[in-house]
């Protein structure tokens, strides 16, 4: 796990928290990381020290600022057992839900207003990437900013095709970045046809996506802090976003 470096950025209404990660050199891309519902941590901090790693600058904030500061929406027990995860998780359900697209659109702008106008970010261009319910947001993000985001990734992403009138997945008429979706199997909140029916939106807007189901992997698999996460699934994930990246930006 990583320490958590965080910065201040301006978002409508106040400012919300962020971890900031840098390449070696200090300069590269820029990358914009959406946590999952867990929030922000050191498992995320360690997974931006690692893109990083890679030559990208990396952000990633607090979505959940309305609700509080990183270090009281902190999870303290152990997210490793399923006991401890499933409790946590009946906290972080209401303010996942209380983020609604109205609310977290505006946010998304600032967060690429601030990734792209930090120092040390490199070409016009950024990526972005989501996890969980984080997946829908790199998702808004890339169709709202389709002249800025080159690339978006979602994996374990829950609830990218949906019947209201502003699924994410509808956005992806507007979006001209390349995308790569690492589903977990068997998610019930991502079935086989959403899947589908994801794939053939990105294929009518033209795009290049990469749109795969995981073997055995469940819905949160990235995140070795929780008892969800699978070594094969985070690893393919780690792989394919770089090559994502590295060709896009």
């Amino acid at each position: 796990m990583s320490d958590l470096h965080l910065v201040d950025v301006p978002v409508p209404g106040g400012r919300a928290e962020a971890h900031l990660s840098r390449p070696p050199s200090g300069q590269g891309p820029g990358v914009l990381l959406v946590m999952d519902a867990i929030g922000l941590r050191p498992r995320i901090a360690a997974m931006c020290d690692r893109i990083a790693s890679w030559g990208y600058v990396v952000l990633a904030p607090n979505v959940f600022h309305r609700s509080g500061t990183v270090a009281e929406l902190m999870p303290t027990g152990d997210l490793r057992t399923p006991e401890g995860r499933e409790a946590f998780m009946g906290l972080a359900m209401p303010r996942v839900a209380a983020l609604t697209t109205d609310l977290a659109v505006p946010d998304l702008a600032a967060y690429l207003e601030h990734l792209t106008g930090l120092e040390g970010v490199t070409g016009d261009r950024v990526g972005v990437t989501g996890y969980c319910m984080g997946a829908r947001l790199a998702l808004r993000a890339a169709a709202l900013r389709p002249d800025v985001v080159a690339a978006c990734g979602g994996f374990h992403g829950g609830g990218l095709v949906t019947d209201a009138p502003d699924s994410p997945h509808l956005g992806l008429a507007t979006t001209r970045a390349e995308l790569v979706f690492g589903h977990a199997d068997g998610d019930r909140s991502m079935p086989p046809e959403a899947v589908a029916a994801l794939g053939a939106a990105a294929a009518d807007a033209g795009l290049t996506v990469r749109n795969e189901v995981y073997p055995d992997a469940p819905h949160g698999y990235t995140m070795a802090d929780t008892s969800m996460y699978q070594e094969a699934g985070a690893e393919r994930h780690f792989t394919v976003l770089r090559d994502l990246l590295d060709r896009t930006l």
